[in-house]
């Protein structure tokens, strides 16, 4: 009897591990923003608005004043809004309130302690919305990109290691993850004295999603 002898080869299908990376740089901000608002309130809709614009002139000129250019301070909403309060089951108007905001850039962020006590003292009521910035973004998020693939590779190294698998060390798949916008916002009540603001720091985050065989 004759036999054929057939080479049969085992075939090992390629298996792959995805891992995500993180990297983060933390940077300090490069400029601030903020609202400065003036509240008013009267029976009559002009008595509160002659006010507003008023004490808001006083407000503007006074920041002008500190050296903040005129194009970086905008109106940022103006509202007239009918004011009443219930009294047994009933609705009974109350007068006017008049809201008129400003958006103040400011690119030295040591002197925002300063700008808030000028334009209280000039008769702003209320600071909302302060959001401090990165101008430029870009290098920063780059390191971060760089740190979250490091992380990846480290974290895919570790379990081929742990588990005794034959890494590839070339990825198949890098997919870079949404980043998020690297602002910090923050808001404060109005208080005497020399307001102390901490910047702090911003950071800014980065991820990736890798794919390895082994």
């Amino acid at each position: 009897m004759y036999y054929a002898q057939v080479n049969q080869q085992t075939h090992h299908p390629s298996r792959t591990m995805i891992v995500f990376g993180y990297g983060q740089v933390m940077a300090t901000p490069s400029s601030v923003q903020l609202q400065i608002e003036v509240q008013t309130q009267g029976n009559h809709v002009q008595g509160p608005q002659q006010e507003n614009a008023a004490i808001m002139n006083e407000v503007m000129q006074s920041l002008i004043a500190l050296g903040i250019p005129r194009e970086q301070i905008q109106t940022a909403s103006y509202t007239i809004t009918p004011l009443y309060n219930f009294e047994d089951g009933k609705q009974i108007f109350n007068g006017y309130e008049v809201v008129n905001a400003i958006s103040v850039n400011v690119s030295d962020t040591n002197d925002l302690g300063l700008i808030i006590d000028t334009a209280v003292e000039n008769g702003a009521n209320r600071i909302t919305n302060i959001q401090f910035k990165m101008d430029h973004t870009d290098a920063y998020y780059q390191q971060a990109l760089s740190l979250a693939l490091q992380n990846a590779q480290l974290k895919a190294k570790t379990i081929a290691e742990t588990m005794h698998l034959p890494l590839q060390p070339l990825p198949v798949e890098i997919v870079e993850e949404q980043a998020n916008t690297p602002i910090l916002y923050r808001s404060m009540a109005v208080s005497s004295g020399i307001t102390p603001i901490e910047q702090g720091q911003i950071a800014i985050d980065a991820t990736v999603r890798v794919k390895f065989q082994y």
